[in-house]
Order: structure tokens, then sequence, then C-alpha cells
């Protein structure tokens, strides 16, 4: 939940005049944007935004232009979801029960049209009182912090990796595991 969110985050306000700048000098562009089918200018074209209407999560169309950077966090979302999928698939073949699944765009939020509020992972608006109630189910706490860091001690041996990394099946480029792609002198 908090790498997601804190992710989701990184592509900005939902609406953005900043981004349709971008976008129409050629510097921003969508994912994938040869295959979107519209005229790529966005000048008569609407996308589905995510907004607070009172304390009600409403979808509500805008202007494509000024959506670039709702579009491309739709983009990011679906992506991560395929992963999930994949995952999820390989936890049912093993027998396991449990499924994992994407927090609501708007939890957790810090940036955009969910910054003032707080959104459960199941996208309700709740109170102050409920996220502190919860919060330290839903994400990190100090003690998960602590217990992470245990586990990561780095690893400068050439031909060795870290405990909390898999090591690869393959070199890169073809080149053995321990081949010096990195030199440090």
């Amino acid at each position: 939940n908090f790498h997601y969110s804190v992710s989701v985050d990184l592509f900005g306000q939902e609406l953005s005049t900043n981004a349709a700048n971008y976008y129409t000098q050629g510097l921003k562009g969508r994912y994938h944007e040869a295959k979107i089918n519209d005229d790529h200018l966005l000048v008569n074209d609407t996308y589905n935004v995510f907004m607070l209407e009172g304390e009600k999560i409403i979808e509500r169309d805008q202007p494509a232009l000024t959506s670039i950077n709702e579009k491309l966090r739709q983009d990011y979302i679906d992506d991560c979801q395929r992963g999930l999928n994949r995952w999820n698939k390989v936890i049912e073949k093993h027998g396991y029960d449990v499924r994992f699944s994407l927090p609501h765009r708007g939890f957790h939020r810090a940036i955009g049209n969910f910054s003032e509020v707080k959104v459960s992972p199941d996208g309700k608006v709740i109170s102050e009182a409920e996220w502190t109630k919860n919060v330290d189910k839903w994400l990190p706490t100090e003690a998960d912090r602590a217990f992470v860091t245990t586990l990561m001690k780095p690893c400068y041996e050439h031909g060795k990796i870290a405990g909390w990394i898999a090591p690869p099946t393959r070199g890169i480029h073809g080149h053995p595991f321990d081949f010096d792609y990195v030199r440090f002198n």
C-alpha cells in the first residue's frame, strides 16, 4: 500500500495546465501514444477523472488535455494491476486463499484531489479518527520499517548478491552473473 500510494502521487495533480502545456509543446506524452485512437491534439476530447463531491468520490469527464496526468496515472494503475493478477494466479495455483489487491487511487495521497481527505484502501472517505485507528493495518509501522532494515544488509563481494535480493537467473546481455558490471576503483 505504501509504495503504490506514494508512486501514484508522482503523477501529480489530476488536472494540470502545466502538464497540458508540456504535452502541447511535445515535452510530455502518453503511454503508448501511437496506440491511442484519438486526434492526439486533445482539444475536444474528455477523460474521466476521480474527484470529490462533498464526502463522496465521483467520476466526472474533464478536458483530456488537462487530464494528462490522470491518464498516465491510470496507465500505471493498470500496469500494477496486471502484475498483481500474475501474482494472484501463482498464489491460487499453489492452493492459497489469499489475494493481493491495490488500494483505491485516493488512498494515502499527498498530492491532488485526495490530498486533503483520508480515504480507506477500499475507497471510502473516512474521518481522521477512523484513519488513525486503522493506519497501522494499512501502512508500514515503525516496527515494520525497523524489521526490514535488519534484512537489508549490503553485499559488496564480487559474484555475491545481498540476501534480500533474489539472484538473477542469468546475467545482462549474456554476460555471466559475476561479470564486472560495476567497478569500484
